[in-house]
């Protein structure tokens, strides 16, 4: 198989072509990235894009160019008619991860919807636990061989905060920080060692000053910046223990990748009812606790959904 043969459709949205990416990588073939990007017209209700290429730039149009995939990989209601105008044009096979939004559902072979999205039973539709993502062991031992020597001098166990922000629905300021800071403070007491810090493209300067105040040492600390080399992957693989901020729910289930303690940090009045489902579910399931709750440590099988959604793939014959 070429490379051209699996395409992942990449927005401009960086946490769906994550999910891509992810079940891309666990099927272990070839694969390309075509970037797609938006006109004006890309705002429409996807009942007026149907199933074609409306509502994509020029330049984007340009590289949609033969030979054609048998499998497309795509996340999102944005890229749901470009999905469904490779199906109808050239027979290609469809995976979409999360509800593409109606219409045309029935014409996606896969669609990879979490349990906490509430999508009707199809018989596309699979049902997971949390979201896609790229954290799988392979790709945790590599980035864990690149970045251990430059934490050697810290004492173990470590304890990693991973730092979200502000989302469309709430604001992640200031005040929120200092209490995530005091909460993994007194965690990390019980512990001993040291804190590993890392932030996120979200994470507000206000938020990012208050936790790189508030953590003593020993410690490390990674602020996000574009172009930056990042240590995200290597921090999960190395943590002995996870303390999450509950904004992002993929990075409540990467936190849940390598299979130790994880800590979600979700006050009342942080997150939204679809946030708070998923926090629940992997409380429910074994595979993380809120912040504050009982510290005795526990271990569960490493999550990741698109080893799952990747078998689904293979036994459904899209492949």
């Amino acid at each position: 198989m070429t490379a051209e043969r699996i395409w992942v459709l990449a927005d401009d949205r960086a946490g769906n072509v994550a999910q891509c990416l992810g079940v891309a990588e666990a099927l272990g073939e070839p694969f390309v990235v075509k970037e797609v990007r938006y006109n004006r017209w890309g705002r429409l209700h996807n009942w007026l894009r149907a199933d074609s290429r409306r509502g994509l730039t020029r330049e984007c149009r340009k590289t949609l160019l033969p030979p054609w995939p048998d499998l497309v990989i795509a996340a999102g209601r944005r890229t749901a008619p470009l999905a469904r105008w490779f199906k109808r044009k050239f027979g290609t096979r469809l995976v979409q991860i999360m509800d593409p939004g109606w219409p045309g559902r029935q014409d996606f072979d896969l669609i990879a919807a979490p349990v906490h999205d509430d999508l009707p039973d199809r018989a596309n539709v699979v049902h997971t636990v949390g979201s896609c993502h790229r954290a799988v062991p392979a790709l945790l031992a590599d980035e864990r061989v690149r970045w251990e020597a430059r934490l050697a001098h810290l004492p173990r166990p470590y304890l990693l905060v991973v730092v979200g922000g502000t989302t469309k629905d709430y604001r992640f300021g200031p005040e929120l920080g200092r209490q995530l800071v005091a909460e993994a403070v007194s965690l990390a007491g019980v512990m001993g060692g040291s804190i590993l810090v890392t932030t996120s493209r979200r994470t507000e300067p206000e938020l990012e000053a208050v936790i790189v105040e508030g953590i003593p040492e020993p410690r490390f600390i990674h602020c996000w910046r574009e172009g930056l080399d990042n240590p995200y992957l290597a921090l999960l693989a190395m943590a002995d223990t996870i303390v999450v901020t509950g904004d992002s729910m993929n990075m409540c289930s990467e936190a849940c990748a390598n299979g130790g303690p994880v800590y979600i940090f979700s006050p009342p009045g942080m997150v939204n009812a679809k946030h708070a489902r998923l926090h629940q579910l992997l409380y429910e399931r074994g595979y993380a606790r809120p912040l504050g709750a009982d510290t005795t440590p526990w271990h569960h099988p490493p999550l990741n959904a698109a080893l799952d959604v990747a078998k689904q793939v293979r036994a459904r014959g899209l492949l």
